[in-house]
């Protein structure tokens, strides 16, 4: 890689009251350097202290910004090579003006996620803390705060690489075993290999018992809200995202098309879609959004199927439940401010292991034991447990049930009593497959894939 010096906009464009504009590599400091105008010559200051000044064009003398410069040398920073970042006012003109300079005297424009990519190959941070990072920045709730958090910390890390010394134990006494067989114990070495193997496999089998919450924390649960028309969909939307999103109205079929909003509910992050009602209909638009509503149908995590209190169970109604009835389901039964029309057993004979919340989303009761239902179905309490490490990358999911895969085919190789040097191979390959979670057995091509989905600045 071309370790030149490279620039980029680490904040949102837009208006903003700062923006900072970061400068890392060896000529860093030399080239801002040149444009800064303050007390004291930016290489002669210390590392880690901010600087008041303005920036000008050395060309012509024109202050381009007020600024304050913070200073930052090697190694002691984030991507290991000196950094300075340049706080200046957040407007997109001044922010434009500062970067073009140091691009003009220097630098670089930095590609997405290389300021990151240089902190992984500088040794700083490995790819499952690289990785993190964007999980950092998207999270959208707590606990998927505190999730990343513990990646970018190491947790993760640490516990594939403890994974990755116990087999490297193992290999070393397979290797001793073959160099010198005539001090071979068969039932030690088989005992001691099974032990460590079984070790391992437990330890991945738990950490992908986690892989559908983490993958939930990560993504957000894809939440479909279905139901006929009229029975209160667009009101539970506008009323867990807490304004007026979709249209509300007492005409049936007001909902056309899919609205998407990310919701959170305690600290399950929903990408909640409020669906157009699913019903028999001649209006060419109502019934594109009928399709649109069946297909989002299939592909939700959750359905949030409303029915109505104060009306009979239609053929609608039944049409929907038939839909529903293998895919995991919350049901609501709206409207319980008005007079009960509904039969509650057909409701639960339809469904009879799933939840089924009371509400009247116009009152605002129901809403708090529906929260509660969703969150319990999908974390059972586990996520409460502060001290788990949590797996929710799809490539680490991947790689994870893949070495699991490997392990079993040792274990399987060690009660068949099968050669060591062939049990090995299947060790090797969960060490390998392993080493590719943190970045240290892992090809150039992935490492660019993965670094392109940063933001520029990161």
């Amino acid at each position: 890689m071309n370790m030149d010096t490279i620039a980029g906009v680490a904040t949102p464009m837009g208006e903003g009251g700062i923006a900072v504009i970061r400068v890392s590599g060896d000529e860093a400091i030399a080239i801002v350097d040149k444009i800064y105008c303050g007390k004291n010559k930016l290489s002669t200051v210390d590392s880690h202290t901010i600087h008041y000044g303005t920036l000008a064009d050395p060309k012509t003398n024109e202050m381009i910004e007020e600024v304050l410069v913070s200073v930052m040398k090697a190694p002691r920073t984030f991507t290991r090579e000196d950094v300075v970042e340049i706080n200046c006012h957040g407007g997109l003109i001044s922010v434009e003006k500062v970067l073009d300079l140091v691009l003009e005297y220097g630098a670089r424009l930095a590609e997405p996620g290389e300021f990151t990519k240089r902190a992984f190959l500088n040794g700083r941070i490995d790819l499952s803390q690289a990785e993190a990072v964007i999980d950092l920045i998207r999270a959208k709730t707590d606990k998927a705060l505190k999730v990343a958090l513990s990646q970018v910390e190491g947790k993760l890390s640490k516990l594939v690489r403890a994974l990755r010394q116990e087999l490297i134990e193992a290999m070393a006494h397979i290797e001793v075993t073959l160099d010198y067989p005539e001090h071979d114990v068969e039932d030690f070495t088989q005992n001691l290999l099974l032990n460590k193997c079984e070790e391992v496999r437990s330890q991945i089998k738990r950490l992908l018992q986690t892989a559908k919450q983490g993958k939930i924390l990560r993504e957000g649960l894809s939440t479909a809200i279905v139901g006929k028309p009229n029975v209160g969909k667009s009101s539970l939307l506008n009323s867990f995202v807490q304004e007026d999103k979709a249209i509300v109205t007492d005409i049936a079929g007001t909902t056309r098309d899919v609205i998407e909003e990310y919701v959170n509910v305690r600290g399950v992050p929903l990408r909640l879609i409020d669906t157009a009602g699913i019903r028999e209909t001649e209006d060419i638009v109502e019934k594109i959004g009928v399709e649109k509503s069946r297909s989002m149908l299939k592909q939700a995590d959750l359905i949030l199927l409303m029915v109505n209190y104060n009306e009979e169970l239609t053929q609608d109604d039944y049409a929907i439940f038939e839909a529903a009835k293998d895919l995991q389901v919350v049901v609501i039964v709206n409207k319980t401010d008005l007079a009960q029309n509904l039969d509650m057993e057909k409701v639960k004979a339809a469904f009879p292991n799933q939840p089924i919340i009371l509400t009247s989303i116009k009152e605002e009761e129901g809403i708090d034991e529906l929260e509660k239902a969703i969150a319990e179905l999908f974390f059972s309490g586990r996520v409460q447990q502060e001290d788990m490490t949590y797996v929710s990358n799809a490539r680490h999911i991947h790689l994870l049930r893949q070495a699991e895969q490997a392990m079993e085919e040792a274990i399987i190789g060690i009660h068949d009593r099968m050669p060591v040097d062939m049990v090995q191979i299947d060790i090797k390959k969960a060490w390998e497959l392993l080493g590719e979670v943190i970045g240290e057995s892992v090809g150039d091509d992935l490492i660019d894939q993965i670094f392109s989905q940063f933001c520029l600045g990161k």
